[in-house]
């Protein structure tokens, strides 16, 4: 059980954590006690640990209603500029300690747990996370749906309900093992479903073009039924909404011929329809061009765009009568940011409302959604660019093909108009792509209908004008901007690192919390002995808890005094998991060449999920888990080096193993790592990041200075260079002794004695096509890493590097991040004002 606060620490508390008033924890335990009460059936006595958690849910939620109710209620009367966020992933995790930590209620609600007897940490382990997202794109989703309520902006996420969410990875016998997450089994108490708001969505038919313009007829029709999460600022009372819509059959589908005997079949085939909603598909960085993915995508966008016209006209709170009905103004009050080119069926939708149903003129209409639309860009792999076939969209989508088409022609007139004869810039910019199958390009899509195109880091959208989208940005300048990324300082240090939030908020203050560049005043202390003490107290306490958790779920025993160094993010070649490896490998060889040689003792952490397709991510995964067999268990090893790979990596493990890190590896090839943000979390943690210049990395190590990070490698020139020049592995291979016996080792069998040619395929790839040049960078890496442990034996010096990272890690908010989207995206102004409580008086 966590101990009680004693007079002293109750005393010293700041009020990060929120205050906790002898009335606030008398009423949480009456609350929480009543809310107990009717969670038990009436055939049971004994409350289970689920029980608790699902009272000391509702009675958190409690909390949040109210403020939801006023803060819509405040939108309807003010009607500001709205934000629609649209997203085919939202990595939400858990939600309720983010809630208390919002709410201000956590010392509350953990004196009224404690004094009931009942163990917090236990309850907050029973909740399930949200994880209806893969990776970096749904996470960010997620941070921005905090920093978009804590600033204060009518904002609203939409995607879909995923009936099963990213799934649990299980290691059996060293091989990843998908297992089914169902996530909803015991209920979702922070959800509600709003049935009055259910919309019709339709597929496939026929379009028909007539006086009154066109006719899309004879389509399937699939209910949208959305359920409202709400999304609570940071202690200013605005409560927004999450709204993620399920699919449903409606009443009569297929049942036109039940008379004649298939009404059961005809029931049973409602799934079909409602399968729309079942699964997140589990790629990253990957595009499958799937039938069904493509129904999710037009899914979320019909029934969000109809959601979005409805509030445009019917504008006065409660009421649903439509009172706009001129659409001029719709770009004054409507900002749609497309993350990524998922939802990017949304500017045809538009058009098609606009057009066909809302009988504007093209233009005007054009007008509207460009000025409507922005396009945030999330990668420049080829492979993870959407090109949709033509004749998928004609059978899913008549219409919405049709007027493709006619946005491609009028924009090709127009590229035409401005660069005479230049037929091979037409064919280089078309929407549609000519080939053995017709395609659409989903990403000129959204340039073409979006009046922003966005990348995620400098560097990334730097190489978005140089060469990814070139002839646009010359076309359109004005377009292109950059909105490097952030991470919710309220998740990400508040509320998974309670100590180092504490030790720096008794140096600067609380409102670090909701303006993290005031964490540059730490500057002042990174001489200071008692704060480098603090510091570095804090983070052994971190370890030694990771280390204790490990040992519980795992049974594996680490020892906290060793570097902790990790990397976690999804599986994939230009992550480069592969470089760690060899690393891995070369300190494993030094080990056994010089057994008596002192060695910083090392615990490397590798996770993350493989898209379950992806054969070489899986090899990874295998050879990671091969060399920790047998490194593991050298007894002339011992407690120097030890190799782990994390199981299952989400959110919720992700704030368990950032603040327990020293090392952060950030290591991807220069040029294709779009951001990142699991390298700010790190950075802002506590941990020392070991990178290439690539995504973030650039601007931490302008924050931070460069001598803060541990830099190596090739920059973006350089392997522009190499490609130049041609990229030959075996000149490497032969020029590089150590590299030259960890390839050996993987090519022999050495780390996978019972089959030999296990790792046959690594090394091939390595060594004949590897389009991320893992060797270019291998000694420059395994030199830098040795830097890494040299200041490691240094504690002073290493602490006094960490506080000068942590110093500089402000402008990695994603409130910097989403004010300046706001401003120069959005057209609208962030606020830090509180609005009224549920009971204080109204104005």
């Amino acid at each position: 059980m966590s101990r009680p606060l004693s007079d002293e620490d109750r005393r010293r508390q700041i009020s990060v954590r929120g205050l906790a008033g002898p009335e606030n924890v008398g009423e949480l335990k009456k609350n929480f006690n009543r809310h107990l009460h009717f969670t038990l059936v009436k055939d049971r006595n004994v409350a289970t640990s689920r029980d608790y958690y699902f009272a000391l849910a509702h009675t958190v939620r409690d909390h949040l209603v109210g403020r939801w109710l006023r803060t819509q209620q405040y939108y309807y009367e003010k009607d500001p500029k709205r934000i629609y966020y649209l997203s085919l992933e939202f990595y939400m995790g858990r939600t309720l300690t983010n809630t208390m930590v919002n709410l201000g209620l956590q010392s509350s609600c953990d004196e009224a747990l404690y004094q009931l007897g009942l163990d917090m940490e236990e309850l907050q382990e029973i909740e399930e996370d949200a994880g209806l997202g893969n990776g970096g794109l749904g996470r960010l989703a997620a941070c921005f749906l905090d920093s978009m309520a804590t600033l204060g902006l009518a904002a609203y996420g939409y995607g879909i309900r995923y009936e099963f969410g990213i799934f649990n990875q299980k290691i059996a016998g060293g091989w990843q093992v998908e297992e089914a997450d169902d996530w909803l089994r015991f209920g979702n108490p922070w959800e509600k479903a709003r049935p009055e708001y259910t919309i019709p969505v339709h597929f496939y038919g026929r379009v028909e073009h007539g006086p009154g313009g066109a006719r899309w007829m004879d389509t399937q029709v699939v209910l949208a039924l959305p359920y409202d999460t709400p999304v609570p600022g940071y202690r200013n009372n605005t409560v927004n909404t999450l709204r993620l819509w399920s699919a449903r059959a409606p009443n009569d589908f297929n049942l036109k011929d039940f008379n004649v005997g298939g009404y059961v079949q005809a029931v049973l085939d409602r799934n079909l329809a409602e399968n729309i909603s079942r699964v997140l598909y589990p790629n990253d960085n990957f595009f499958e061009g799937k039938e069904l993915r493509l129904k999710q995508e037009y899914f979320v966008v019909a029934a969000t765009l109809h959601d979005i016209i409805r509030r445009f006209k019917s504008a006065k709170f409660g009421s649903r009568d439509p009172v706009r009905t001129n659409f001029e103004s719709f770009p004054d009050k409507v900002a749609i940011q497309l993350n990524d080119t998922h939802p990017s069926l949304a500017i045809p939708e538009l058009m098609r409302i606009l057009v066909d149903e809302e009988k504007l003129g093209w233009d005007q209409a054009w007008d509207i959604t460009v000025r409507t639309c922005a396009y945030t860009n999330h990668t420049v792999l080829p492979e993870a660019l959407e090109r949709w076939p033509v004749h998928l969209l004609e059978s899913l989508l008549p219409r919405h093909l049709q007027l493709i088409y006619e946005i491609n022609q009028r924009f090709l007139d127009h590229v035409y108009a401005r660069f005479p004869g230049d037929l091979e810039r037409l064919r280089r910019m078309s929407l549609v792509e000519e080939g053995a199958v017709k395609r659409i390009n989903m990403a000129h899509l959204c340039i073409v209908g979006s009046h922003a195109v966005n990348g995620v880091a400098e560097i990334h959208s730097q190489i978005l004008k140089d060469s990814v989208f070139k002839d646009f940005y010359e076309l359109e300048p004005h377009k292109f901007q950059n909105k490097t990324n952030g991470i919710t300082p309220r998740r990400w240090l508040v509320m998974c690192n309670p100590g180092l939030a504490e030790v720096i908020a008794q140096r600067i203050g609380e409102d670090f919390v909701s303006d993290l560049d005031q964490l540059r005043r730490l500057r002042d202390f990174v001489d200071d002995e008692s704060f480098i003490r603090d510091v570095a107290t804090v983070k052994q306490e971190n370890k030694a808890k990771f280390a204790a958790y490990l040992e519980k779920v795992s049974g594996l025993r680490i020892n906290p005094a060793s570097l902790f160094d990790v990397q976690v993010k999804r599986i994939h070649e230009y992550k480069r998991q592969l470089l760690n490896c060899l690393h891995i490998i070369t300190l494993y060889n030094r080990i056994k060449k010089d057994p008596g040689k002192p060695f910083v003792p090392r615990t490397i952490m590798i996770g993350g999920k493989a898209a379950p397709g992806y054969h070489m991510a899986k090899m990874i995964i295998r050879l990671v888990t091969a060399i920790g067999d047998v490194v593991n268990q050298d007894p002339a090893v011992g407690d120097r080096l030890k190799v782990l790979f994390l199981e299952n990596y989400r959110v919720s493990l992700a704030e368990k193993v950032i603040p327990a890190a020293d090392l952060s590896e950030q290591i991807s090839t220069a040029g294709t790592e779009a951001s990142g943000t699991g390298n700010m979390k790190f950075m802002l943690n506590g941990a020392l990041t070991i990178g290439t210049m690539d995504g973030a990395n650039v601007e931490m190590a302008q924050e931070a200075g460069e001598e803060n990070l541990f830099i190596f490698g090739m920059r973006v020139p350089d392997v522009e260079e190499l490609d130049r020049k041609g990229y030959r592995a075996q000149e490497f291979y032969d020029r590089l002794p150590e590299l030259r016996q960890a390839v050996d080792q993987l090519s022999c069998g050495f780390f996978s004695p019972r089959q030999p040619d296990l790792f046959r395929d690594i090394v091939n790839m390595l060594m004949n096509h590897d389009r991320f040049k893992v060797f270019a960078d291998y000694e420059a890496y395994v030199k830098c890493q040795e830097k890494v442990s040299a200041l490691y034996k240094n504690p002073r010096e290493w602490t006094r590097t960490v506080i000068r990272n942590v110093a500089a890690a402000g402008k990695f908010s994603s409130d910097r991040t989403i004010a300046q989207y706001a401003r120069e995206i959005w057209g609208c102004e962030p606020s830090r004002q509180r609005i009224p409580a549920p009971d204080d008086p109204r104005v």
